[in-house]
């Protein structure tokens, strides 16, 4: 177990975090082709509230492309940073191991799978929230199959949870592969999409159909935390104190669908944010789920932007795909964490 840390620290914690995600923020909405000083940036966004204190941007198309292009980006990235990794916290919390994640585990694939039929197939039953209804969907399909066949003898076995999203990890790939061997080129460039993640295109569109569904999961997380506290203390102390163990489970597998649903939707596959973000906060303010949330949302917005950033400016006149960065950082950090897990039978660390 990590040490308990104090509200000092916690607090501390959030505040650079905060800062941290606003300095990234500005320094992504200003950096591109065109570049734009931080200061004008700030500056651009007060004058759209009525404060004209700071300067507009100085190039003619720089408020335009700040708010056509850039602002929904970054706005995003913050939104499928928070959901990732709220998402892999709660994963965390109900199967009881910090090798949970959605991506891990098949979650993400399995939304994708769904998002990709839609595309295939042009499907369009919800109009704009059809993809993200379809994701949501799978995802859950996919986050229930691996919550029932890793149980055994009333918990869950850690092996059992990475074999299981191994195997729906491959399937979806299948279906993947089926789809884009049925699709036509447009259909095809659009799956490819989906299993590199990117958060190139992004629209306010997309920013406001994501916006909800981010902010209610997020709400419903907050007001499940204390229940997680109880869970960490096992089952059976948990249902002593009051707590519907399976009801709580159930509902949350419905809760990272959603969350991991909504990111997938329009940014395609981004893995293992949900699986570095939680642990790394776990480690600085410890396992409470309440504090935990909170920074695992401003570390995974932080980190999204963070990555965005990189993958448009590391190659020039290119956009590397985001999904590629996370793993390049997620990966190797997962072998460390299943070695050092292995070697703490199961225990946080």
């Amino acid at each position: 177990m990590p040490k308990r840390s104090g509200p000092g620290r916690k607090v501390v914690l959030f505040a650079v975090l905060a800062v941290l995600l606003v300095g990234v923020s500005l320094v992504a909405a200003g950096t591109g082709q065109l570049a734009i000083a931080p200061d004008e940036v700030l500056g651009s966004i007060l004058h759209r509230v009525g404060i004209t204190i700071w300067p507009l941007p100085s190039h003619p198309n720089g408020d335009s492309a700040l708010w056509t292009i850039r602002f929904p980006r970054v706005a995003m990235a913050i939104l499928v940073g928070a959901a990732l990794a709220a998402a892999g916290m709660i994963m965390q919390a109900i199967f009881g191991n910090p090798l949970a994640e959605p991506g891990v585990v098949g979650v993400s694939s399995g939304a994708a799978l769904g998002a990709s039929a839609c595309i295939v197939f042009g499907l369009n039953f919800l109009g704009d929230w059809t993809i993200a209804a379809a994701a949501f969907l799978a995802g859950l399909v996919a986050t229930l199959l691996v919550y029932f066949v890793s149980r055994a003898n009333g918990r869950t076995e850690v092996v059992t949870l990475v074999l299981t999203g191994i195997a729906v990890n491959a399937f979806a790939g299948a279906g993947l592969a089926l789809f884009m061997f049925l699709a036509d080129t447009q259909s095809r460039e659009a799956i490819v999409f989906w299993q590199l993640g990117s958060l190139n295109g992004s629209r306010w569109q997309d920013v406001l159909v994501v916006l909800p569904v981010v902010v209610v999961g997020l709400v419903v997380a907050f007001a499940l935390s204390r229940r997680f506290d109880l869970l960490s203390l096992g089952e059976k102390a948990a249902r002593h104190l009051g707590v519907n163990v399976e009801l709580l489970r159930i509902a949350s597998i419905v809760l990272v669908a959603l969350l991991t649903g909504a990111a997938v939707a329009f940014c395609g596959i981004i893995a293992f944010v949900g699986l570095v973000i939680p642990h790394l906060m776990r480690m600085i303010i410890g396992p409470k789920h309440l504090p935990l949330l909170i920074a695992s949302t401003l570390g995974g917005s932080v980190l999204l932007v963070s990555a965005d950033l990189v993958a448009r400016t590391a190659v020039p006149m290119a956009d590397l795909p985001i999904g590629m960065l996370t793993s390049l950082i997620g990966g190797p950090f997962f072998f460390w964490l299943l070695r050092r897990t292995r070697k703490k039978a199961g225990g946080w660390g």
